[in-house]
């Protein structure tokens, strides 16, 4: 038995004993953990590019560790953040040693290496506890500081109108606008998690709200970590809000930081 989830988010503490996860979020430790707390059988992510560290496939050597398969979705194949078009058109990129025990390969097509992990060897680890982070960093003395967060389901109501740095990839979590984010940012940056399928289908969705929008190439800032977004990041694509604030590709997300907080200061 499998079942299909857009965001490893969605499952309670062990709903998934026992069953086969195959799902949209990026294969990063978080999304292992969350997996992992759900007593899933095995878990399938999406590889987001692999990206700087190898984030994007963190969840291999993670759940390895506890005995509990793992595979990941090749970005090339399949749109991140939609396990449907991953079932239906993707194909595994990484297994770690227990997937692989099961007869889950790279380059399988996804519903074939789910049908595999169904017999993969149970397991009863416990995971270490591990929390995304959230916080807030000053770039520009005396101005208002950029919140970052690894996650944008950490959003919330009061964080309208701010600067949101996220680690989170920049497609709709199965194609939903409405998904896009949970509030009206002044600007939203993402991970392009290598770009792969459509791309970042969040910033079009943003665009129609009048949010500035970026992702940052996954090849520099590490997927899940909102810090690394805003420290590391080099813009790979801009909506037209953000295009008109001024952001460009190649230039580092620091910088458009900085010059959308100073922008309006008079010269």
């Amino acid at each position: 038995m499998y079942r299909l989830l857009n965001s490893i988010t969605e499952p309670a503490p062990g709903e998934l004993e026992g069953i086969v996860a195959l799902c949209g979020s990026h294969g990063g430790v978080y999304a292992a953990y969350l997996a992992a707390l759900s007593r899933a059988r095995a878990v399938v992510l999406h590889d987001a590019g692999v990206g700087r560290d190898g984030a994007g496939i963190a969840c291999i050597a993670y759940c390895q560790a506890l005995g509990m398969a793992a595979a990941t979705v090749d970005h090339r194949t399949a749109r991140i953040g939609d396990a449907q078009d991953m079932l239906e058109r993707g194909r595994i990129s990484h297994a770690n040693d227990a997937a692989r025990g099961a007869g889950c390969q790279p380059g399988m097509r996804v519903r074939t290496a789910l049908a595999e992990l169904e017999d993969a060897a149970s397991w009863n680890a416990e995971p270490p506890p591990y929390a995304e982070g959230a916080g807030e960093e000053s770039v520009v003395e005396g101005r208002e500081p950029v919140v970052w967060l690894d996650s944008a389901s950490m959003v919330e109501p009061e964080h309208a109108g701010r600067i949101l740095a996220m680690g989170s990839h920049g497609a709709l979590l199965g194609g939903d606008p409405a998904a896009a984010l949970r509030t009206d940012a002044r600007a939203a940056l993402f991970n392009d998690a290598g770009q792969g399928m459509e791309g970042a289908t969040r910033l079009p969705a943003l665009d129609a709200r009048g949010i500035a929008a970026v992702a940052v190439s996954a090849a520099s800032a590490r997927i899940g970590d909102g810090r690394s977004t805003l420290r590391d990041g080099i813009i790979s694509v801009a909506n037209r809000h953000a295009t008109d604030a001024g952001a460009a590709e190649g230039m580092p997300a620091l910088e458009w930081v900085r010059l959308l907080i100073t922008g309006d200061d008079p010269a």
